[in-house]
């Protein structure tokens, strides 16, 4: 192995990590980083607040932007992701009843189809089938 002026070997030396953390802030430390700097009158101040805290100014005003739409109040974070639907018994019920329908549809169609191939049978075999008024005047 190589081994440097101190001894050690360069694999010990070297640390990768997988991937760079990104750091997470909590709503009390962006508020008490936005009340440090909204004290910050003097010139120099802020960036020398935005150098200790290792942040950059678009960071420090994309959380007043957030201070000012009341998301940064402690209310609670807001939910990410389409909001919840509020189910409705109408609407249940308006899907029943069209579900019922098309079901019902179908076999009407099945039905008709079904008359049109005895019609057909019929006429090939050549029995007269009675019509609709000599229905009613048969009974």
């Amino acid at each position: 192995m190589d081994t440097d002026l101190r001894g050690a070997s360069r694999a010990e030396e070297v640390e990768v990590l997988a991937r760079p953390l990104r750091r997470k802030f909590t709503l009390e430390k962006k508020l008490q980083v936005l009340r440090e700097a909204d004290r910050c009158k003097v010139p120099g101040d802020l960036g020398a607040l935005l150098r200790r805290e290792g942040l950059y100014w678009s960071t420090l005003s994309r959380w007043r932007m957030a201070r000012e739409r009341g998301e940064l109040s402690g209310a609670g974070a807001k939910k990410r992701g389409p909001k919840a639907q509020v189910k409705d018994a109408r609407d249940e019920r308006i899907r029943e009843l069209e579900r019922e329908n098309r079901r019902l549809r179908a076999r009407a169609e099945r039905a008709e189809a079904l008359i049109e191939v005895q019609k057909k049978v019929s006429e090939i075999l050549g029995i007269k089938l009675p019509q609709r008024d000599e229905e009613i005047e048969g009974d």
